[in-house]
């Protein structure tokens, strides 16, 4: 393993996380669970598989991820964040929040994953926490869904689709990310081909300050 060889907290975590790809694989754990390692690959497009191999070996000697068995039919390994991983939960939502402003600078979009919003998201805070949970379904064009989840406060993330979601947002990958990050309004993002249907009370419960 390389160090910087230094007496310090930030360089002994970046001793075992600053590598290119390491947090991403975290970002990627966080969102999904346990995964199989196709899994990650699809989360991370351009990433060899054989540098993939090496930094979820390294992730698991640093007791950051340990690997599993899934039960039958699927039979195979899949990864999964330790509890000592799970910590840069926190890291990764201040790197997401810090970064936002970056996103809306960017005058183009490279590839684009649903459940690359799950940390912003999780980031948005119920302002009516003493109202029911609702379920937000999100689609964004070609990409798979993602469901936002509101309950006493907290926004949980977790891809896939819901029966009876209380509203559903569709619209390009760009408008979607500026709405959940505080990049465009409600009434700008639908401008920009955001479509909402459902309770519009439910969607604003999810929506950050501007």
């Amino acid at each position: 393993m390389r160090t910087y060889g230094q007496f310090c907290g930030i360089a002994k975590a970046l001793d075992l996380i600053g590598d290119r790809w390491t947090l991403l694989i975290v970002r990627e754990l966080l969102a999904l669970g346990p995964s199989r390692h196709t899994d990650l690959r699809n989360g991370l497009p351009g990433i060899a598989s054989n540098l993939l191999v090496d930094r979820l070996r390294e992730l698991e000697e640093a007791g950051l991820i340990r690997r599993e068995a899934a039960p039958p039919p699927v039979a195979t390994t899949l990864f999964t964040l330790t509890d000592r991983g799970r910590e840069l939960d926190s890291v990764l939502r201040e790197l997401s929040r810090w970064g936002v402003p970056l996103l809306h600078e960017s005058p183009g979009m490279g590839t684009f994953r649903t459940h690359w919003l799950a940390q912003p998201a999780r980031a948005l805070t119920d302002r009516t926490p003493v109202e029911p949970p609702v379920a937000i379904q999100l689609h964004a064009e070609d990409n798979e869904d993602l469901v936002l989840e509101v309950n006493h406060g907290v926004v949980h993330t977790h891809p896939g689709r819901v029966d009876e979601p209380a509203a559903t947002l569709t619209g390009p990958p760009k408008v979607l990310t500026a709405l959940l990050t505080g990049g465009l309004s409600l009434h700008d993002a639908e401008l920009e081909g955001l479509q909402l249907a459902g309770e519009l009370d439910a969607v604003r419960r999810i929506l950050p300050d501007r």
